[in-house]
């Protein structure tokens, strides 16, 4: 029999748990990971879902060139979170990691260690194993976040199977009528020594010089008759004034275009009679500084077509003695400048279509400027010279020829290597391109029903969206963009595998053939098989050896973009197949972040709905870029980057997770070390709160002590209530794709229902009753119930902290392997009876507080409550019974009725219990036990309290 010096604190029920208070995230991640790895964890998750509805979201390749920066684990984390979300569902969720591995990077990276001279052999092979190198990096990084994969068969754009696929799915294009050779001018990145397709084109501010520029008339008598005059003042020069940004496009100039529905004056200046857009006749003289300029006569400009101008440097060299003709074109407009467009039609989209569409021959188009960005050596006046360095010898060469009117400086919005950035020119040259509209197709055998343009758009229409804005942005895009050029020049690349008639440049009949023979090839050895074979062991294969001198093999390579956009067929129904649904789009979700509406989910589309009709995918989500907490772009000059690496060295892998997890992805995502610290907080909450849980279970046996819901104290079933409700608020967040809301509810529902309330009341009874009694069993029943849930909560995104906890506390070998808890429904009517006591009980937690602040009261269980309470409150508060002090955490409740609800707090006169701390009357009441109220010698030497509602 314990004696005035018993230590009562002994006979408490105190929490007990082996997991710990600190997270020690960057010595313990490790082991989890390793441990995943060595158990294989990813596979006993495909085991466990085999049967199971599936649930396939596609990686989007990250490009294998250097270790992963935060932008990388913002896109892997979200993939990862989805993917177990899913998985917790009982959906058989597989995710393939992937990479792309061909293309420039690595051939610039290869480059500048081994110099730009290697051979195609030489370059394919160090380029091959540098990827192999870059993704052993970037895989090792990937799993430290805690990613779950099939990192043992991950695809690579580069395995000989994807490569030979990837063929496969181009015979399919061809076969569906969209693959056409032609000259165009196409985006040319000098860098890249290469065409670039649309979505390789970024925009930023360019400084140029602006140009106005004059050609003189040919016939200047023809020019007076088209705009009604007997003839042009007599001892002038008449000229048309054109004005471009682009002074190193003026030597090829080939002809001139006027909007046949703009007005078009003659102008009457000391500089000779000009042609101008009617409506900038004051802009452009006051630009000249010419005044007293007169209109001689005005007319539209469909009055002006034909009529012949003479090239600006027509008379300075033998080379520009050529006619520049008017051709009428809608594209010209009187925006600015003049109002005339001058045209060289190897350089300009609109200028080359419309100087075609005049009848000009693709022999006739001069295209001076080769791939390197200079001219050519032979290049009259400007040869061998970059065509950016020559802007001002040309704007001194037109000067002194007298067909300058002016020139001044510029910055203006210009195309730019997405990779390089670095300007950009529209350069022609024979590419191979998809076609977007109605046209005719090499070797066209089964000929889709629309065009790609029309199947295109309608799959965005078939097409969810998160968040909803990426429809119209990637609508605008389809609707507006070009052909797609397919074709690039360089070596590290999945080839086109043409044969090419020497003198025609015809593809071989046999082709279609050939693209098999090409595929089987790249499948046995890669496309280093492709690359070392000469035409006559191909064409040897297709029973036309005898054709072999006449044809050469096309040194071009499949862009990129192919190769990624058709991994919806290479991979998922190629080198993982079976990790695709059967009918219908092969992935459920494509994750990006938003430029990728221009790339990925662009070139995806395009060839999902070249090859079958419609889109590889049923929903897309972009995530925004990362930026620091004042928006800024990370970058190393500003000095405001997260490195992944460092991160997790110091806070744990499991901080970028949650950090990812509470940000709003659909705009940028803000991060810096403050933003990291809070976010740290956060955690330590969620944390403290999973090891309460977890220490007041240790001791109890679902199977055995597990009370029946009706036998539940009420605070009980409303807390199980409560997690019932919060859980149908996560998993309609989840079906969404919506973790920060989750996060931000998950902190509030730990801190305010768990922590400021249920478990604040909790602790009494778990403490202070008897071990096996039905109020402290009703109590962990809970617990143990709400950690189930809460586990499964945070498994997506604190997955680390789950798996650690479900050690402590699951039966199975992994959190992952389970499926989210079965808790019922929640009791909307236990709910609204207990959130008003909680309202009521906020108010006498403030009266509490206030006496406290004025030095008044020790805790709160010092203090008397006397509550008035008008009569629907009374009632409820009533209902209670003398449990109503412990939902108050108060020694004693006078509860009175009133006509408006009031709390008063008063410090108890009472004695206070060593063991519970309660103050009470019957502190000492049994002589044997001096020290502590009736209540702890009943709950340690008698019956019991009885417990009913809290």
């Amino acid at each position: 029999m314990p004696d005035s010096k018993t230590d009562y604190r002994a006979t408490l029920n105190l929490p007990d748990t082996p997991f710990p208070m600190r997270g020690d995230l960057p010595k313990r991640e490790p082991k989890w990971v390793k441990e995943w790895e060595d158990e294989g964890l990813y596979k006993r998750l495909r085991v466990a879902r085999r049967g199971r509805e599936k649930f396939i979201l596609h990686d989007g390749p990250p490009y294998a060139n250097a270790a992963i920066h935060l932008g990388h684990a913002v896109n892997k984390v979200l993939k990862d979170m989805i993917v177990k979300a899913r998985q917790l569902k009982g959906l058989d969720a597989a995710y393939i990691p992937g990479w792309d591995c061909h293309g420039l990077p690595i051939e610039n990276a290869i480059e500048k260690k081994f110099g730009r001279n290697l051979s195609r052999d030489e370059m394919q092979a160090r380029s091959r194993a540098y990827a192999s190198e870059q993704i052993a990096i970037q895989m090792a990084g990937f799993k430290r976040l805690g990613v779950l994969g099939d990192w043992d068969h991950p695809y690579k754009t580069m395995e000989f199977a994807t490569e030979a696929n990837e063929i496969r799915a181009f015979k399919r294009v061809i076969e569906r009528g969209f693959v056409y050779r032609g000259l165009k001018p196409v985006y040319w990145c000098f860098d890249c020594g290469s065409s670039l397709a649309e979505f390789e084109i970024e925009y930023a501010d360019k400084k140029s010089q602006t140009l106005d520029v004059g050609f003189r008339a040919d016939d200047p008598q023809a020019l007076a008759k088209a705009f009604g005059l007997q003839q042009l003042p007599a001892g002038k020069d008449a000229f048309v004034v054109i004005w471009t940004t682009t002074a190193w496009t003026i030597p090829a100039n080939q002809a001139l275009n006027l909007n046949p529905e703009l007005e078009y004056s003659l102008v009457d200046t000391d500089r000779g009679v000009l042609l101008l857009a009617a409506s900038l006749v004051e802009k452009c003289l006051e630009r000249y500084h010419l005044h007293g300029g007169r209109v001689l006569a005005t007319v539209k400009g469909e009055q002006l077509d034909g009529l012949q101008f003479r090239h600006p440097l027509y008379d300075v060299h033998e080379a520009f003695k050529r006619l520049s003709p008017v051709y009428l074109a809608e594209y010209a407009t009187a925006e600015d400048g003049t109002g005339i467009v001058h045209s060289s039609p190897a350089y300009g989209l609109d200028d080359f279509n419309s100087c075609v569409a005049h009848g000009m021959q693709y022999d006739e188009i001069l295209n001076p400027v080769q791939g390197n960005g200079s001219y050519a050596p032979d290049f009259a006046l400007f040869g061998g010279q970059n065509i950016w360095k020559a802007v001002t010898p040309i704007i001194e060469t037109l000067e002194k020829a007298g067909r300058l009117f002016a020139t001044q400086g510029i910055e203006h919005s210009y195309p730019h290597c997405w990779r390089h950035k670095t300007p950009v020119i529209y350069r022609a040259a024979a590419q191979w391109f998809i076609r977007m509209d109605e046209g005719e197709g090499v070797f066209t055998k089964d000929k889709a029903p629309a065009t790609l343009r029309q199947m295109a758009l309608a799959a965005i229409e078939q097409t969810n969206f998160f968040p909803a804005n990426g429809k119209a942005r990637l609508h605008d895009m389809i609707a507006g963009r070009p052909d797609w050029c397919i074709s690039r020049q360089r070596s590290w690349g999945v080839p086109l595998p043409f044969l090419l008639h020497k003198d025609s440049h015809e593809l071989h009949p046999k082709t279609m053939e050939i693209l098999d023979i090409a595929a089987d090839m790249v499948q046995a050895g890669g496309i280093e098989a492709w690359s070392k074979a000469g035409p006559e062991e191909i064409l040897a294969r297709v029973g036309a050896a005898a054709d072999a001198p006449q044809y050469a093999k096309s040194t071009d390579i499949l862009e990129v973009w192919f190769d990624s956009g058709t991994t919806h067929t290479t991979v998922l129904k190629g080198s993982h197949a079976g990790a695709a649904h059967e009918n219908g789009p092969e992935a459920d979700l494509y994750l990006e972040g938003h430029d990728q509406h221009r790339g990925w989910f662009h070139s995806s589309l395009l060839t999902a709905c070249a090859m079958y009709g419609r889109a590889p995918y049923r929903a897309l989500l972009t995530h925004g870029f990362t930026v620091d907490s004042q928006g800024r772009k990370m970058s190393k000059s500003l000095g405001n980057g997260i490195e992944p690496q460092q991160t997790w060295d110091k806070l744990g892998a499991e901080i970028i997770r949650l950090w990812v997890a509470s940000s709003d992805y659909s705009g940028d995502i803000a991060g810096d070390d403050r933003i990291l610290a809070r976010v740290v907080d956060g955690y330590r909450r969620i944390r403290n709160t999973l090891r309460f849980l977890l220490a007041n279970v240790s001791d109890f046996d679902p199977a055995k002590e597990s009370v029946a819901p009706a036998e539940m104290l009420e605070i009980d079933r409303y807390a199980m209530s409560r997690a019932a409700q919060f859980q149908q608020e996560v998993l309609a967040h989840y079906e969404v794709f919506e973790f920060h809301p989750v996060v931000a509810k998950l902190q509030v529902y730990c801190s305010e229902d768990l922590g400021a309330f249920y478990l604040d009341i909790l602790k009494d009874r778990l403490y202070t009753t008897a071990p096996k009694s039905l109020a402290r069993r009703s109590a962990q029943t809970a617990l143990y119930q709400i950690t189930h849930a809460m586990l499964r909560w945070m498994a997506p995104f604190l997955s680390f902290t789950a798996e650690e906890a479900w050690k402590v506390f699951g039966t199975s070998e992994s959190i992952f392997l389970e499926e989210y808890a079965e808790i019922g429904g929640p009791d909307t009517a236990l709910l609204s009876r207990w959130n008003r006591i909680r309202e009521i009980r906020d108010l006498a937690n403030k009266e509490i507080e206030a006496v406290r602040a004025d030095g008044k009261l020790g805790s709160s269980l010092q203090a008397n409550l006397v509550i008035t309470a008008p009569a629907d409150d009374h009632a409820l508060l009533a209902s209670l019974g003398d449990d109503l002090k412990f939902v108050f955490i108060a020694s004693a409740v006078d509860l009175r009725a009133g006509e408006d609800l009031k709390v008063q707090a008063v410090p108890s006169q009472d004695a206070k219990c060593d063991r519970c701390w309660h103050w009470r009357a019957d502190v000492g009441s049994d002589p044997a036990h001096p020290e502590i109220c009736g209540r702890c010698v009943s709950n340690l030497f008698g019956a019991g309290e009885l417990r009913v509602h809290a």
